[in-house]
């Protein structure tokens, strides 16, 4: 975790603690305070609390007793399953509880020496991409002596109930709790990427091999320290009906274990046994469980030996803990939420990503060359009229992840305007040389669409070639300001930037040396009819393309002829008069040679669809013609901010 803590609302803990010691008082939060308007956003839901300390509680009351397990809780009358799932997720990790949880010794109450208790906590969120410090007072909710939100299984335990009111102070109120989705709060526990899957249109209750491979993701995101939580849509279903086999619509499960389990003998030499999928699922009601196959007390746990239930953790209780096998699972739920914790450390066994993290926004403006609030790609007047950001694939293929993450706006529930908005991104592969921000779609190709939703983050995982590429984070529709986190992962650094530019600076060296007139895109699309160069009839072409003191080579093309480049590149001219030349040449160890050529004058009167051109030797316009032809687009304007 980062050294860098914020502290919300500027409060400190040690000096809050020492100023109630020193006084010999309890403390009492005047930024949380115990009143109604900590509870509630609506006045409408009020109802009779008290506050209550947990010494007013129990006798012997405990931040934690015996650590801390997935079954430490239950829920409460808050409508927050979701953030209880979460708290599951983040039990079962010991060295992220702790993060959340920070010095829980030194938090916990000392019955040796009860002067040394001054009725003040702290936790930490990841909360806009910086750790923030929360500190609460202990005093909590409750009805006739009973704890009316989350609470331990254990009467004396106090965790999970002082780590959800410091989750509501940074929502606001408690009610603004009511209604969420698990991977936000791993989120917020974790800093973890969250990723969306819908079940039912991934069609993976039909498809096997879509089935296992998600199996395999699963599972490895698991394995790797990651969170996983699941719902069934309650579309059409009131929310927390029962389904016939005893699960709870609308309602967010904790995965808490994924295995592979054989059943029967192993020979000497092989296992002759049948293998299953099996993901076992944690109810944050601490009841109420699947009645389905494998469910605890069915008779398919007679086919699994006594030790292999025992390494399995199976117990026949209604303890809200069941087994499903994954098939199951996936005609059951509709919709699964994982958080990656990213590898980023160079000292670990697993794959490294390399990581950058950017804020932004989403801002109005009537100028448009000013305004950063375009909508998605259906808004074709502006959508590029959205922050732009540019980032290199290094390799010649390289899996990328992205992350975008609007701000938490639960924070605004009380103004009414506590909903997520619709937000996305797009992937654009443009010019290998673009430095400036995009006008107009012209030669670019549209290479990944993530998709677009209303939960806080979006995430997509592509392949992506070698290249430059531009992400455009974009709201769904035009005009809706508000802030995000931009996280990129590459294999290698990928150098992620705002485009902020619109064309090249105006400076007092462009008095001297000559300001550009003109700009110029140039896609080379492919080539055909190349001379052989070896003696299996291929070459390994490339072409390099020459404006004025500037040149662009592209890869190369290895065994071909007939060569497809895709290579785009921009120019700002000077001279509007100096053609741009276009050379395809053959790639050799000891000298590369010459193939052909063609110059073109690139006005902007010039035709603006894909042309063949015939290649030409060296020399001016009556160089000899060459058999071969090479496909390009050209584009230019005298308006340096229109392409």
């Amino acid at each position: 975790m980062s050294s860098s803590v914020q502290l919300f609302r500027e409060q400190r803990y040690h000096e809050l603690k020492g100023q109630c010691l020193q006084q010999g008082r309890l403390f009492e939060d005047p930024e949380f305070p115990a009143s109604e308007e900590s509870l509630y956003y609506d006045s409408a839901a009020k109802g009779k609390v008290e506050w209550k300390r947990p010494k007013d509680l129990c006798e012997d009351p405990h931040l934690l007793v015996d650590g801390i397990s997935s079954h430490d809780f239950h829920q409460g009358k808050l409508g927050n399953c979701w953030f209880v799932a979460a708290c599951s997720c983040l039990a079962l990790r010991k060295s992220l509880w702790q993060q959340v949880i920070p010095d829980s010794q030194e938090q916990e109450w000392d019955p040796n020496n009860p002067r040394k208790y001054a009725g003040i906590f702290r936790f930490r969120f990841w909360r806009f991409g910086e750790w923030t410090e929360v500190v609460v007072d202990d005093l909590l909710p409750t009805e006739n002596g009973e704890l009316i939100y989350c609470r331990s299984n254990v009467r004396n335990e106090f965790w999970t109930a002082l780590l959800e009111k410091a989750y509501a102070k940074l929502a606001g109120s408690y009610q603004a709790l009511d209604g969420g989705c698990a991977a936000e709060a791993l989120v917020d526990f974790t800093g973890a990427v969250a990723e969306s899957i819908n079940l039912a249109e991934g069609k993976y209750g039909e498809v096997i091999s879509e089935q296992m491979k998600l199996f395999e993701d699963l599972m490895k995101v698991h394995k790797r320290g990651g969170f996983i939580s699941c719902f069934i849509s309650s579309s059409g279903r009131p929310s927390e009906a029962e389904t016939e086999l005893g699960l709870i619509v609308g309602h967010a499960y904790s995965v808490t274990a994924i295995r592979k389990l054989r059943l029967g003998d192993r020979l000497l030499f092989s296992f002759k046994a049948e293998k299953l999928f099996m993901i076992r699922l944690r109810n944050p009601w601490g009841k109420k469980e699947w009645h389905g196959a494998w469910s605890d007390s069915s008779e398919e746990w007679k086919k699994v030996s006594d030790s292999e239930r025992k390494n399995l953790g199976l117990t026949v209780e209604n303890d809200g803990e069941f087994w499903m096998t994954f098939e199951d699972w996936c005609k059951n739920f509709t919709d699964v939420d994982m958080c990656r914790t990213v590898n980023t450390s160079y000292f670990s066994l697993h794959k490294t990503w390399e990581k950058e993290m950017l804020y932004g926004a989403w801002a109005k403006h009537p100028e448009p060359l000013l305004n950063r609030s375009g909508g998605c790609f259906d808004n074709r007047e502006t959508f590029l009229q959205n922050p732009q950001y540019l980032f290199d694939v290094k390799k010649a293929e390289d899996k990328v992840l992205v992350s975008l993450q609007q701000e938490d706006r639960r924070q605004y529930k009380k103004e009414g305007k506590g909903d997520n908005i619709t937000i996305g991104f797009e992937i654009l592969k443009v010019e290998d040389n673009r430095r400036y921000r995009l006008h107009k779609l012209t030669v670019q190709e549209r290479v990944a669409t993530s998709p677009y939703s209303n939960t806080r983050s979006v995430f997509l995982r592509r392949s992506l070639r070698r290249g430059r590429y531009v992400l455009i984070p974009t709201t769904y529709t035009p005009g809706v300001p508000t802030k995000f986190i931009l996280r990129l992962y590459t294999d290698v650094p990928s150098k992620l930037r705002e485009l902020k530019a619109d064309r090249p600076k105006m400076t007092c060296w462009s008095l001297l040396c000559g300001y550009p007139r003109r700009v110029t895109q140039i896609k080379v699309h492919s080539a055909e009819g190349l001379q052989e160069q070896d003696g299996s009839g291929g070459a390994d072409p490339y072409v390099l393309i020459k404006c004025e003191n500037q040149s662009w080579r592209s890869p190369v093309q290895h065994h071909t002829t007939s060569p497809v480049f895709n290579t785009q590149v921009i120019f700002y001219r000077k001279d509007i008069d100096s053609p741009v030349t276009i050379q395809v040449w053959n790639s050799k160890l000891l000298s590369d040679r010459f193939l052909g050529q063609a110059v073109l004058a690139a006005s902007p009167g010039e035709p603006r669809q894909q042309q063949r051109l015939r290649l030409r030797g060296r020399g001016g316009g009556e160089a000899a013609e060459l058999p071969a032809h090479i496909s390009v687009t050209v584009l230019s304007s005298d308006d340096l901010a229109e392409l």
